[in-house]
Order: C-alpha cells, then structure tokens, then sequence
C-alpha cells in the first residue's frame, strides 16, 4: 500500500513566506546572527547565486531565494520599498530587537508598549525587507484596545501642541 502524501509538508504552516534578496548567502548569516535562524537546507543556482533555500526561526519556515532580474524576480532593494512586513513574535522583543541592529538593521520604529497589548517596533534588515517584532505582552479585550488607543492618540495630540 502507497503511504499518503501529507498536502502541507511536515513543519511548515499553511502560509509560509518566500523572500527574494540581492545576496541571498548573506541575507542568510544576516537571518541567523539577528533573529537565530537556522538554515534547513540551500540549492544553489547559476552563478554562484542560490536558487532556494529554506530555514526556521522558532517554530516556522521561511524560504529564501537570490534575486533573478532576467526572469523579473527582485527583492525589495530592487524595488526600493516593500509592501510587506514579517510579523516576529519572540520571548524578548528588546533583545531580538537591539541584536538585528547591532547584526545590521536600521530601526523604523523604535520598541514600545502598544495600545494592543504588545511591546512592539520595526526594523529593516540589509536586504530592505521590514520586520516587525514584537512580545505579547496582555491580552486585552477590543473594547480595551479602542480605549487604549484613544488614549495613546490623546496624549500624542496633546504633546504635539506643546
């Protein structure tokens, strides 16, 4: 009897990113020194340059490939923004925060306690794409998050009329 073929691989969730980047061998050094990645696998492609490779950081995948012009596959660099950022959830969102800058990063928005009950800010790594990493921090009903938000807008209106 043939054994079933699982749809979604073993490890992987049901969505898993795919990140093109000008320099993929580094932007893989970058992933493990800023955020512990570990690399699971790399096929190389033309060139020296890697056509896929895959690794986890905590409990999830990502892939990762060099970026290909020719074949109209560019990375963030390239396309001098990005649209998407990868939402990071970690034990301590200073400390992974404060190592991605130090492995490279340039900060976005700096780390802070949101109104959603997180602790909370933004980096962009060497290969321009943006991270957002953050602690849970509370869990908090919608009805405390719109109040807390209020509140955060109010004291933010309040301090730019000063």
């Amino acid at each position: 009897m043939t054994e079933q073929v699982r749809p979604i691989p073993e490890g992987f969730h049901t969505i898993t990113p795919h990140l093109v980047c000008s320099g993929a061998a580094d932007a893989l050094a970058f992933y493990q020194q800023a955020f512990g990645a570990v690399e699971n696998s790399r096929m190389p492609g033309p060139g020296g340059k890697i056509m896929h490779a895959q690794m986890r950081i905590g409990d999830s995948l990502l892939m990762l490939a060099d970026d290909f012009p020719d074949s109209g596959c560019v990375g963030p660099l390239a396309l001098r923004n990005t649209p998407v950022y990868i939402h990071l959830y970690v034990e301590d969102a200073d400390a992974v925060f404060a190592r991605a800058v130090e492995a490279g990063a340039k900060p976005v928005m700096p780390m802070a306690d949101m109104f959603w009950g997180d602790r909370y800010g933004q980096i962009e790594d060497p290969f321009g794409h943006r991270w957002s990493i953050a602690t849970h921090k509370r869990d908090m009903t919608p009805e405390q998050m719109r109040e807390a938000m209020g509140n955060s807008m109010d004291q933010t209106c309040a301090g730019a009329q000063q």
